[in-house]
């Protein structure tokens, strides 16, 4: 009902506003030319995708980007793209420092693209965003559009309520997993209120007198993720948005997890909005275990920090069963600040003389944070294919900066953790960064993976000038 009302509206705006411009089957190529018109103030939404041709993910993406338009198009709403080697200054003024890179422009306001990178999550994730911000709802449409998702929020205000800003403020915040609506009359509540309903748990939530937009962000924070959920790849981002802390109950079989559900259940309730609960299958995710900070013995208990990455894993060196009271005391400390997180680290390497200088958790510090020196970093995954074919290049650039003060590097960024003082998280492999010397803040490598743009890169960016001779090569 909510999308299929807005995209009639917006329609008619989107279906021929690009119709002079050229494109490669549904994706319309957009220049300097013709961007500033596609995603002007005066247009509902555009996707936009900032790509570059050498680009292996954006390969990836570019059949599932296609279909996506073939199925937006229908709807009048566009997908368009921006080759980002050939159209350099735009790139650079929309802050494009990797690729992909996506942008959604909604009435020529930016926002970063949050959805899956499939056909069919594109396609589900653009329609939401194409309708309207809040739903104004009448008491007969109220029943329908309460049962529309999963989790659905209406507040409950007259018409001129100056807390209908509060709603629009946390609408926007929330729009890539919720949806909004106000209704001027209720059956359960009396305005000023809001009701948040959900497909779980107990149903509804209401929020009773008036509000603020802090105090709608924390109920809404609070109700719209299950007591207890187990987790998986279609809920995950939903728990790292959220902004909790983490709490991990990995089991190994049926027995583990319902024998400890009643209790485990309880103690999520009664730390509701504190921390989140969930379970994880290690049949399915076992690996997940190494990431925040556990041995593959199970059952096993860890509460991640999100927003520092952060864990505190239950200690697994005792014989001691995993009962609920060890789990209540710990995650009380970590709420607390009474527990120290646990950082993961390979042993710093006996020698390391080689062309690529190997860094590791211990040594993180000591070699990327010297301020003498300017260091390039990457950030790699062993079984990443793009990682090995970068390896022979990234090698012979070492090489050429060896015994200079810039500094070549690497770190296994699945095997060792990294300062949660970074002002990033590496989601993606290879991610390469640059750190200038004299300087605490990172440069993002988006250049080509050959020897020149290398080269090309650090003579323009790093502090300590040293000439080598320029490869010509490539990938």
């Amino acid at each position: 009902m909510r999308i299929s009302t807005a995209i009639a509206l917006v329609s008619a705006v989107t279906s021929a506003m690009f119709t002079s411009m050229a494109q490669a089957g549904d994706v319309i190529a957009l220049t300097k030319d013709t961007f500033k018109d596609a995603v002007s103030a005066d247009k509902n939404i555009v996707l936009v995708e900032f790509y570059a041709p050498w680009c292996g993910h954006c390969q990836h993406l570019e059949p599932e980007y296609e279909m996506a338009a073939t199925q937006l198009k229908a709807d009048g709403i566009p997908l368009a793209k921006v080759d980002c080697t050939v159209e350099t200054d735009l790139c650079k003024e929309y802050g494009v420092t990797g690729y992909p890179t996506l942008k959604v422009f909604k009435m020529g306001v930016p926002m970063d693209y949050k959805g899956a990178r499939k056909s069919d999550g594109i396609v589900k994730y653009i329609k939401k965003h194409a309708a309207p911000l809040v739903v104004q709802l009448t008491p007969e449409t109220l029943s329908n559009f309460a049962e529309s998702e999963r989790v659905v929020v209406v507040a409950v205000l007259s018409k001129d309520s100056p807390m209908n800003e509060e709603v629009k403020k946390i609408a926007n915040s929330n729009s890539d997993d919720l949806i909004f609506g106000v209704v001027e009359e209720h059956p359960d509540v009396k305005a000023p209120g809001v009701v948040l309903y959900k497909k779980f748990d107990e149903g509804k939530n209401i929020l009773e007198g008036e509000f603020t937009d802090a105090t709608l962000a924390n109920f809404v924070k609070a109700n719209s993720l299950p007591i207890m959920d187990e987790i998986g790849p279609t809920n995950y981002a939903h728990y790292m948005d959220a902004g909790l802390p983490l709490a991990y109950y990995f089991f190994g079989n049926d027995e583990d997890r319902t024998t400890m559900a009643p209790e485990i259940e309880a103690l999520a309730k009664e730390l509701k909005g504190k921390v989140n609960f969930v379970y994880i299958n290690v049949a399915k995710y076992a690996a997940h275990a190494l990431n925040v900070g556990l041995e593959e013995k199970w059952p096993a208990f860890t509460v991640q920090d999100v927003n520092t990455a952060e864990k505190f894993p239950l200690d697994q060196s005792t014989d001691e069963p995993l009962t609920i009271d060890r789990i209540k005391t710990h995650v009380e400390n970590v709420v607390a600040g009474m527990q120290m997180a646990k950082f993961r680290s390979e042993a710093i390497p006996e020698s390391n003389d080689g062309p690529v200088t190997v860094v590791v958790g211990h040594n993180y510090q000591e070699i990327v944070e010297n301020k003498d020196k300017d260091v390039l970093i990457e950030y790699y995954a062993p079984w990443c294919q793009y990682c090995e074919t970068l390896a022979p290049t990234y090698d012979e650039i070492g090489e050429l900066y060896k015994g200079s003060n810039i500094v070549i590097a690497k770190i296994d960024a699945t095997a060792n953790d990294l300062p949660s003082s970074l002002p990033f998280t590496v989601s993606g492999y290879p991610t390469i960064k640059f750190k200038k010397a004299g300087s605490t803040e990172y440069m993002d490598y988006s250049g080509e993976r050959t020897k020149e743009s290398f080269i090309d890169f650090l003579n323009k960016n790093a502090v300590n000038k040293f000439e080598v001779e320029k490869a010509h090569d490539e990938l």
